[in-house]
């Protein structure tokens, strides 16, 4: 590119920015409510489609747009393209009322409640499962619990399941450990949870090097509108960050990272021991090389913990732990993945 056709280019960007509020297109993609409960909206997304329906399980505290991150790189869009049935699961906002809530909420009724209702709207066909992060956890924690769901198949990007391999948590392990995790736990009871402004920050810290360089990130990037895109669909995300309820969090703390349940392949939970070893379904699983919420080691031990799984696919993808779902490389790996993986299990 030349030095006119650079100045053309960030012009034509920078006005677009004034004039505008911006250079991405982030209108929703089309959708219709088919299903409602508590912390759960079910939609199905507009156009013409065959085959067994998608549904994209989010995690808890994180934007459902996540899958419908922007136009152009939205993976919702990229799976309707394609001719697919796809649906998406919103658990809407968290208040202080919703304190009480634990994992069960969602394993035992929101996911389960969704499955059938997914199901139903597509004639009885089973449904296969995209899932992020702490999605699919509960998405697997669901289908090893639950036999009788039409679950067809289960695709979990970026999900830890072995807490000792991620690096953001090892500093800190040892003194929340002599203080047996009192005043955590103390303050997300009286808080009723991790607030939304808390999770965003944490978000942010996990990629503390790219919030540093974001500056000079975009002023090196002003021809290019693709990049500028994602910056701001990524600004978007993260303002709307959800705080996650009073006692799911204390079970993702107790539970998870501190006692590292889920690296020994079972959980308990509401009185019964779930294992993942019950899980039927072929699962696909996906780890971003640059992810340190989720890293490469952390995803790769689900793997080690599917003994019964019909099939077991695992891939890296580059990225950061969005980055790996709806990062502008995602359209070229993780993307790619899923879509061979239904390919197998799901053809349209």
């Amino acid at each position: 590119m030349s030095v006119a056709e650079w100045i053309t280019a960030a012009a034509g960007n920078v006005t677009a920015k004034v004039t505008r509020g911006g250079v991405a297109d982030l209108r929703p993609m089309p959708r219709v409510l088919i299903d409602k409960g508590r912390m759960r909206s079910v939609y199905r997304f507009a156009g013409s489609a065959t085959g067994d329906p998608v549904l994209l399980v989010p995690p808890l505290a994180a934007p459902a747009l996540c899958f419908d991150l922007r136009r152009g790189c939205s993976l919702a869009e990229h799976l309707v393209d394609q001719g697919r049935s796809v649906y998406l699961v919103d658990y809407g906002t968290v208040s202080f009322g919703d304190r009480g809530l634990g994992l069960e909420h969602w394993v035992d009724d929101v996911l389960p409640h969704t499955i059938r209702a997914v199901s139903k709207d597509a004639g009885g066909r089973p449904v296969h499962l995209v899932a992020w992060c702490l999605g699919g956890i509960m998405s697997l924690l669901t289908a090893a619990d639950q036999h009788d769901l039409p679950i067809a198949s289960i695709t979990s990007v970026a999900a830890p399941f072995d807490m000792t391999a991620i690096p953001l948590i090892a500093p800190f392990k040892p003194l929340v450990d002599i203080a047996d995790g009192w005043f955590l736990t103390a303050a997300y009871r009286l808080v009723g949870g991790a607030p939304r402004a808390l999770v965003k920050r944490a978000f942010q810290l996990s990629a503390i090097d790219k919030v540093i360089t974001k500056p000079y990130a975009i002023l090196s990037h002003l021809d290019d509108t693709d990049f500028l895109a994602q910056i701001e669909a990524v600004d978007r995300f993260t303002d709307n960050m959800i705080a996650y309820p009073g006692r799911t969090f204390g079970q993702i703390y107790h539970r998870f990272f501190r006692a590292n349940d889920l690296a020994g392949g079972a959980f308990d939970l509401g009185g019964r021991r779930i294992a993942l070893a019950e899980v039927k379904v072929p699962v696909l699983v996906v780890a971003g090389t640059g992810d340190s919420i989720a890293p490469q080691r952390a995803v790769r031990h689900l793997v080690d913990v599917l003994d019964n799984a019909a099939e077991v696919v695992f891939h890296t993808a580059p990225g950061g732990h969005l980055g790996v779902l709806a990062g502008r490389g995602a359209r070229e790996t993780t993307w790619k993945y899923i879509d061979d993986f239904l390919a197998v299990h799901n053809p349209v």
